[in-house]
Parts: structure tokens; sequence; C-alpha cells
């Protein structure tokens, strides 16, 4: 999930320096500013507050969590191949694949080649989704070796807490202080992981989305990868900020789902 806004994967939270930029001030009054400036401000007020009235609509339909059941699969065979669909064939074949219980994540298939494959949910999302509560959403992931280490551990605890019947703003709290005490690991070196799958569904604003590859590091900003410069392939969610655990996603998309078929050119705009 780490539930890719850009989709709402589990992005860091950033230092100072990713801060979302203050407002510009305008120096002038609307009469002395050009027509099209004035045009311009208009539209993005509009935008703004379709923006807004967007995201508080999300947040009132999704307020809290809902019956576990919603969130379960009611096909274990179908939640495995989901699972697998995040990655190529030729490396999902081989891999762990866990399935979402009432008692948390268990293991369905033991693989042999260190990659795990899951399908997370809704609250692997950053704490400030409106959409952290939504049962539709469904986030296949594969993790390579260093990412199932060290990064899967934070799918397993927060899953562990929300199935405590902690609430939000407890399971925050619960996390923050796993950090600050060293309980969570750092990210591994070469940790990543695919969201290739064609059946994703990344909640009610994002749909399927696009292929995408997402790289797990320690916490940094966006310039150290150059992400979403100008013409960079490299993404980072700079909407949806508030992610306690100890590291930045980036993401790149690429062209191809995970059966190889082409991905549609609108949903990499």
């Amino acid at each position: 999930m780490n539930l890719t806004e850009a989709p709402s994967h589990n992005q860091s939270k950033p230092l100072e320096s990713r801060q979302s930029p203050k407002e510009s001030r305008v120096g002038t009054s609307k009469s002395h500013l050009p027509l099209n400036a004035m045009k311009s401000i208009t539209l993005a007020i509009i935008l703004g507050t379709a923006i807004g009235a967007e995201a508080r609509a999300a947040s009132d339909l999704y307020p809290k969590m809902a019956p576990i059941e919603e969130y379960l699969a009611k096909d274990q065979a179908a939640e495995i191949s989901l699972a697998r669909s995040a990655a190529p064939e030729a490396i999902s074949r081989d891999a762990t694949v866990l399935v979402l219980e009432k008692t948390g994540y268990q293991t369905a298939v033991q693989g042999k080649n260190g990659f795990t494959c899951v399908v997370e949910r809704a609250w692997m999302s950053p704490f400030d989704s409106p959409e952290f509560w939504n049962p539709k959403m469904r986030g296949p992931i594969c993790y390579n070796p260093a990412a199932v280490r060290t990064i899967l551990p934070y799918t397993l605890n927060r899953t562990r807490l929300v199935l405590d019947g902690l609430s939000k703003a407890q399971i925050h709290e619960k996390i923050t202080a796993a950090v600050a005490k060293n309980e969570l690991p750092m990210p591994e070196a070469g940790a990543m992981s695919y969201m290739l799958s064609k059946n994703q569904n990344l909640g009610d604003s994002n749909g399927h989305w696009c292929p995408h590859l997402m790289f797990h590091v320690p916490r940094t900003d966006q310039a150290s990868w150059g992400a979403d410069l100008k013409g960079s392939p490299v993404l980072l969610d700079s909407e949806h900020l508030d992610v306690p655990e100890p590291e930045t996603i980036f993401m790149v998309t690429v062209a191809h789902w995970s059966d190889g078929t082409a991905a549609p050119h609108e949903a990499m705009d």
C-alpha cells in the first residue's frame, strides 16, 4: 500500500525541506492583474475548492474502520492469484504468498526465491489519506528479499495493531513509539517492490492507476533522487505525507502490467 494518491502507498513523512510550499502572495489587487492571471487565479480557487470537497467527502465516507469481514477476501485462491499478479510470473511463481485472515497475515504459499507477495489494505496508506479505512482498496505488492526483511514488517505491524482494535490515532502513536525505540527496521539497501497488477484497486480516487516500481530508502527528501522534477520518471507522493515508519518511497511508473500487456497511456500522464 505502502497503497499508491499518486497513490498512497505508505509514503514517508518528509523532512522540513519537503514540506508543502507556502502559498504565494499577490501584491496587487485583482483589478490591476492581467485578464489571464485573473482567470488562472479563479481556476486555481475552483480546483482547490473541488479537491478539498472531494477529500472531505472521502473522509465522511470512511470515518472509521468497517467490519473486518469487508476487508477479507471471500476466496483465498483469488487473493493468492491477486497477490501474485503484483510481479511478473517469473518472479511471483516462486514467491511466498501471504493472505489476510481475521488473525492477521498468514502464509498461504511457501516460496523459494526470497520474494513475498501480499495484498495490502487501505490502512497501509498515509494516516492523512481520506481513504485510510476504505474496505474496497486492494494493493497487490511483491517485495524483493531486502524489502521482505525490512519493509514487510511495517505491513505486518500495522495490520496487527488494526486487528487489535486500536483507533487510527492509537495506531499512529504505537508506531511512532516503536520507531523511537528502534523496534522497526530501517530500509535495507536495495529494498524494492513491484506493483504491476492490472487488477489493483488503489482507492476511489486512483483505481488501477498504472504499473509501477517502488524503492524503499531511509527517510530523505525528493532532491536526493530528483523526484517530481520536469522530465524525471521518479515520483514522490507530496500530498499525503503522514507516515511514521522510517522510510521514503520513490516510485517509477512502467509501461506494462505484470502480464506483459501495455498499460493505458492516459494512466501514466
